[in-house]
């Protein structure tokens, strides 16, 4: 029997071994505090136990049709068919984003660093010497990996340059950087879209394609389409 705190009746300030559950009955009506992990059948039967105590006790309950009680005990059992939470319909799947295509004319990473000096000669010494980066005339070679395709290689290369070189004409900046691209013309025409300047010159070589465009600082920058990067 429960009345006001889950205590049984004829036993005041004395609880009842289920207590401890947060299942309970209070006067006129049934409150239900599942815990996340009773088992469903407990639950059904203490709250199907107090409901029944309550009809046969209570004089404000003892009036009410048994159709109704076993309907409220129908609605009971499906609040604690899934282990005492309430069902929840099912959410709709969020869409997948759609799938993107890589653009061509990408940056695949560094080719070259090129810097100039007054003295190239002490200059390569010093870099074998200190960093060891050993350039006796046709630069330092560093291989690299693609990271989304690892079985591609590449060459950073490094080297120094005379002042006197003209290659990084018409920029006055002591240093030019090469940059890897996957496709040269998908790239040099978005460039030509977006407004970049772009240098006329274009050299092909057995072990790739060039061409060159300017920052805004007017610094040149030299692309490199290698041989195995043909799309």
């Amino acid at each position: 029997m429960c009345s006001n705190g889950g205590r049984k009746l004829g036993s005041p300030g004395r609880r009842t071994p289920d207590s401890a559950d947060s299942t309970f009955c209070v006067r006129g009506q049934l409150a239900l505090e599942p815990p996340a992990r009773v088992k469903p059948s407990k639950n059904v039967t203490l709250a199907l136990s107090c409901l029944v105590m309550e009809t046969l006790y209570n004089p404000h309950m003892q009036g009410i049709p048994w159709s109704t009680i076993a309907l409220g005990s129908l609605l009971l059992i499906s609040v604690y068919s899934k282990g005492g939470r309430e069902v929840q319909s099912p959410q709709p799947e969020k869409s997948k984003p759609p799938f993107k295509t890589q653009q061509r004319g990408r940056i695949l990473g560094i080719g070259g660093v090129f810097f100039k000096s007054a003295n190239r000669d002490q200059m390569r010494e010093w870099y074998s010497k200190h960093l060891g980066l050993a350039d006796k005339g046709g630069g330092v070679m560093l291989p690299w990996r693609e990271h989304d395709d690892p079985q591609k290689e590449h060459v950073t290369v490094w080297t120094v340059f005379p002042t006197s070189t003209d290659y990084f004409d018409p920029s006055h900046a002591p240093f030019m950087i090469n940059y890897i691209v996957d496709d040269l013309d998908a790239l040099l025409d978005r460039l030509k879209e977006e407004g970049v300047k772009i240098d006329a010159k274009r050299m092909n070589e057995s072990y790739g394609r060039f061409a060159w465009i300017y920052d805004l600082d007017g610094n040149k920058i030299e692309l490199w389409q290698p041989q195995s990067a043909k799309p």
